[in-house]
């Protein structure tokens, strides 16, 4: 193999310049280029080694820029921006002050759409072949590359519905390898299971055929010859199209071919074998996701009427536990935050409690399901908001920053952030007795700090939060982890006994008895939280002095009203201004 092709290639036009017999070995380069680099700096890999063809011919066939390529979600675009100019500097993705992890419009005239959720580029492509089609430029091409996970969300049919009564020039590219992060499940799946074999697939009837697009396929996506044919072909019909191809998530790299979840963003491996590197042998305590994991089946063995939902994240929540142990009382309903909360909602007016897992980022895509369905009509489920708070590489688009804020503002929604994993089993466990409306509990990605975490349950009182420290002059309150941070800046100044500290583990209802309490014994007061500032733990206590006319002087630290960037969370905490120095230097500039 001619290992030169990937050297001479910085934007699509270079790739244009070769033959179709040179692009196997491109591919193959641009394969390892990936596995050697993430196999060091870590990142999303199985979703770009499927697609390594799919990319080159998309590039080959349409003249982009020019022609409009939009990725959904965008964890599988590496091979992407390698080839539009970024393959030098692919070595700092996801890195601070590197390339994002996703396309970003700011960041190349390539990426044509910031994603980061899934199920966006079909309204997105659309929303541009309109633009084109208004502005006279019928030639232009516009392509949605979407997985079969993402196309069976609702935003993705809506798109699709649309779509289907205009002549624009829209291409989908069906990316079916019959898994997003976790297997795809539903109906639609086992549709496109079926079509993908067709000697077992009875019933001819096309669904996209039905919305009007002209189908094409399924084609093996890894025959490059084959995909060009196709692509070239269908550049030159109107109207809507969609090509089904057939990829497998990890090629080339066996065990990610095999250990098609794990491989999804393993962490570091040795990029020969492919083994993920080991670990030292250190017991550490448990990730808070396991331990809601771990909490939720030991609830449910008492409860029978415990029921979990995520919307396609089993592995990532560890609600896959529940679905081991209970696979009938534990359901996963794909990419659909919208109906898994609505969902949640049913089963509570049956007398179900259930526990709905989601990413906090992603809760954000169910929020009028959240107010409509389950708030005003105070039913009882319990919200679980994993990565919540700053996430790190991954970014701004999967920060779950904006929750507390979001949240704070519906009437009848309890609000608990536990300091520590005991803390999330105890709420989850008061929970699970009987509440009298909805809570949501947030908790951030990552490993607590105690390896006793497994200690009999607490029942909780509502509202009730909870003193760490007394002092003399200066009150912190913190809500979450970030209390740690705290504790240790306040064990650093030259005299404790001036701070004291405060957990404020229930943000919603306001204890407005300790807060009276801390208002009549400080002067000063900070705030400190994982999330936004505006309308956020600081922004809550703001309105109390307010209200009850007291004096004291506050200061809040926390995420700033800005979308924050790409990096280590220590990082990104430090930007922000909450990190344990910047705690440490507002406590010493206060007193």
């Amino acid at each position: 193999m001619n290992s030169s092709w990937l050297d001479h290639i910085d934007s699509p036009s270079d790739l244009r310049k070769l033959t179709l017999e040179q692009l196997p070995d491109l591919a193959s380069e641009i394969r390892q280029f990936i596995i050697d680099i993430i196999a060091i700096k870590e990142g999303h890999l199985g979703a770009s080694l499927g697609v390594v063809e799919l990319t080159i011919a998309l590039h080959y066939v349409f003249k982009t820029p020019d022609d409009l390529l939009v990725w959904d979600v965008g964890h599988q675009a590496y091979g992407h921006k390698i080839l539009t100019g970024r393959k030098n500097a692919f070595h700092s993705n996801r890195q601070l002050g590197g390339l994002s992890g996703f396309p970003k419009r700011t960041e190349s005239p390539y990426d044509t759409f910031g994603v980061g959720h899934s199920s966006t580029a079909i309204s997105a492509a659309l929303g541009m072949a309109l633009a084109s089609a208004l502005d006279g430029q019928f030639d232009r091409q516009h392509i949605a590359v979407v997985g079969d996970a993402s196309i069976a969300s609702g935003m993705a049919f809506e798109a699709l519905n649309h779509a289907g009564v205009t002549k624009t020039n829209l291409l989908v590219i069906l990316n079916d390898n019959a898994i997003g992060i976790d297997p795809s499940v539903g109906a639609l799946k086992e549709y496109f299971t079926k079509r993908a074999h067709p000697d077992a697939f009875e019933d001819q009837s096309n669904l996209f055929e039905a919305l009007n697009f002209h189908y094409s396929g399924p084609v093996d996506g890894h025959d490059l010859a084959g995909l060009i044919d196709h692509l070239t072909r269908l550049k030159a019909i109107t109207g809507p199209k969609v090509l089904h191809v057939v990829t497998k998530k990890g090629k080339g790299l066996p065990l990610a071919e095999k250990h098609q979840v794990t491989y999804h963003a393993p962490g570091k491996f040795n990029p020969k074998t492919g083994e993920l590197m080991a670990k030292a042998d250190v017991l550490l305590p448990p990730k808070y996701q396991d331990v809601f994991g771990h909490t939720l089946v030991s609830l449910a063995k008492d409860n029978n009427a415990i029921i979990g939902i995520t919307p396609a994240m089993p592995t990532g929540s560890s609600l896959r536990y529940m679905m081991d142990a209970f696979p009938e009382r534990a359901i996963d309903v794909g990419i659909a935050e919208q109906h898994a909360v609505t969902l949640a909602g049913g089963l509570a007016t049956q007398g179900k409690i259930v526990f709905c897992a989601i990413y906090a980022t992603f809760f954000q895509r169910a929020y009028d399901q959240l107010i409509h369905d389950i708030c005003l009509q105070n039913l009882p489920v319990v919200f679980c908001l994993d990565r919540a708070g700053l996430v790190g590489e991954d970014g701004p688009t999967h920060h779950g920053v904006f929750d507390l804020s979001s949240m704070r503002l519906i009437p009848n929604l309890t609000i608990f952030v536990p300091r520590n994993e005991m803390e999330l089993r105890h709420i989850m466990y008061t929970a699970q007795l009987g509440l009298d409306g909805p809570i949501a509990i947030r908790y951030p990605r990552g490993r607590g700090t105690n390896l006793k975490w497994e200690l009999p349950f607490e029942c909780l009182k509502i509202g009730q939060n909870k003193t760490l420290k007394k002092g003399d002059d200066l009150a912190v309150i913190s809500t979450g982890p970030v209390a740690d941070a705290v504790a240790t800046a306040i064990a650093s100044i030259d005299d404790p006994s001036r701070v004291g500290h405060y957990d404020w583990r229930f943000l919603k209802p306001l204890d407005r008895a300790l807060l009276h309490e801390i208002c009549r014994g400080y002067k000063t007061i900070v705030t400190v939280e994982d999330g936004a500032l505006i309308g956020g733990l600081g922004s809550s206590v703001a309105e109390f002095l307010a209200q009850e006319q007291y004096q004291n002087k506050l200061v809040s630290l926390g995420v700033p009203d800005e979308f924050i960037p790409h990096g280590t969370i220590d990082q990104l905490k430090s930007i922000c201004g909450f990190d344990h120095h910047h705690i440490l230097k507002t406590i010493q500039n206060l007193l």
